[in-house]
């Protein structure tokens, strides 16, 4: 399994959701499957070692990304909780109205959002993670940080701060990058990141391949 990007030891914050009927059922449509398979694979999770973690059967996971079977919401929340994102991942995929568009465009309405305990928020702006490039919005709190050890992955990566500070260190080097100032290296390179100021910290990110 690949190693999250960012690295948040301390895992994901509490979401509240609501998506789900008085009987536990929810209406689901087939691209559900298509998003659980694009983000299974930017983990570099096999389909085996996602039926282990959920205790759902491969022929069902595999339905399930097919578009042959709607998963229950109990089944959404193994998958989500196997997959580190939230169940509200997938639906706001499958919510968004502009038909064929969503496949191409994201609102700024409609993002999906995963916030972590570190104090990091990360917005998904690329429509899925099928393509060869992931786009995010970050935002680092006060004190957020991707850990205290450096970490790796493949592929590349870039961003350009768009307002705040942040500390970054890239191998033996660490810089600290103000409003305006962009970045690019070799995710292969040990990295971290914090934001030690007093102000909020906003960065676009990008990454290829996608890993989230």
């Amino acid at each position: 399994m690949k190693t999250l990007r960012p690295a948040n030891p301390d895992g994901l914050a509490d979401e509240k959701f609501s998506t789900a009927q008085s009987d536990g059922s929810a209406t689901v449509d087939d691209r559900i499957g298509k998003e659980i398979k694009d983000l299974r694979k930017a983990r570099g999770i096999t389909l085996a070692a996602l039926s282990e973690s959920t205790n759902l059967s491969q022929g069902y996971l595999s339905q399930v990304e097919r578009g042959i079977s709607s998963p229950s919401i109990k089944a959404l929340h193994s998958i989500s909780r196997a997959l580190d994102v939230t169940i509200s991942w997938f639906f706001m995929a499958a919510q968004e109205s502009d038909g064929d568009l969503r496949d191409y465009v994201v609102r700024g309405t409609r993002r999906r959002k995963l916030s972590f305990v570190s104090g990091i928020t990360d917005e998904l702006l690329s429509p899925n993670l099928g393509r060869e490039l992931e786009l995010l919005r970050c935002t680092f709190e006060p004190g957020a940080e991707s850990g205290d050890e450096p970490y790796t992955h493949q592929g590349e990566e870039a961003g350009l701060v768009i307002s705040g500070e942040l500390d970054l260190w890239i191998g033996e080097r660490h810089v600290k990058l103000q409003e305006g100032d962009s970045f690019a290296f070799s995710s292969d390179t040990p990295h971290r990141y914090s934001n030690q100021s007093d102000e909020k910290c906003v960065v676009i990110w990008a990454l290829t391949p996608p890993s989230y």
